[in-house]
């Protein structure tokens, strides 16, 4: 009887299984990677952008709406003082958002960005935010936090209203992230 030896196929579909799992695992930070380069999905640089200004572009105005929700596990108050702004691209703008820790406890919150539609997300640039830190709030603590912005010149004509949405969340008992506990 002749025996077939099966020993080369075998390696060779472990290792592309081990290839499957590797890629796997790469496929989020790969993704991440690509919505930061193309501005898709609505993910925003999550590192303030240059403060220098643009030059203003006076024929042109784009509406920006802001959305504040706070997580349904997360028991704080949170709201922008403005819901709709018209901005001229270029023009450096500021709005606040306020926040209020209405618990008996000291909480930790990070704000989540999202810009709508997603090809926006590459032109609104954010100079100051809170979303770029921690927030901690002690029980009763209400904090203003602003968001300074501008709209870049080169949006997209067919663009004339940008959303920007932040949830927040509740990370407490999270571990601080070396790369925010860093920033400032």
């Amino acid at each position: 009887m002749n025996q077939v030896n099966h020993g080369p196929l075998l390696r060779k579909l472990a290792l592309i299984i081990v290839l499957m799992f590797g890629f796997a695992f790469a496929l989020v930070p790969l993704y991440d990677v690509f919505c930061r380069i193309t501005g898709l999905n609505g993910k925003t640089a999550d590192r303030p952008a240059t403060a220098e200004r643009a030059v203003i572009d006076d024929k042109r105005t784009i509406q920006v709406e802001f959305l504040a929700h706070a997580d349904t596990q997360m028991p704080w108050q949170f709201n922008g003082e403005t819901q709709r702004l018209s901005v001229k691209p270029g023009e450096m703008r500021q709005v606040n958002f306020k926040v209020f820790n209405p618990t008996d406890s000291t909480m930790v919150g990070q704000a989540v960005p999202s810009v709508s539609p997603g090809t926006a997300a590459a032109y609104l640039k954010k100079v100051e935010c809170f979303c770029f830190n921690r927030q901690e709030l002690k029980a009763g603590e209400s904090k203003l936090m602003p968001l300074k912005f501008y709209v870049d010149p080169a949006l997209p004509d067919d663009i004339n209203t940008i959303t920007l949405s932040y949830s927040l969340y509740d990370i407490t008992k999270s571990k601080p992230a070396p790369a925010l506990a860093q920033r400032k």
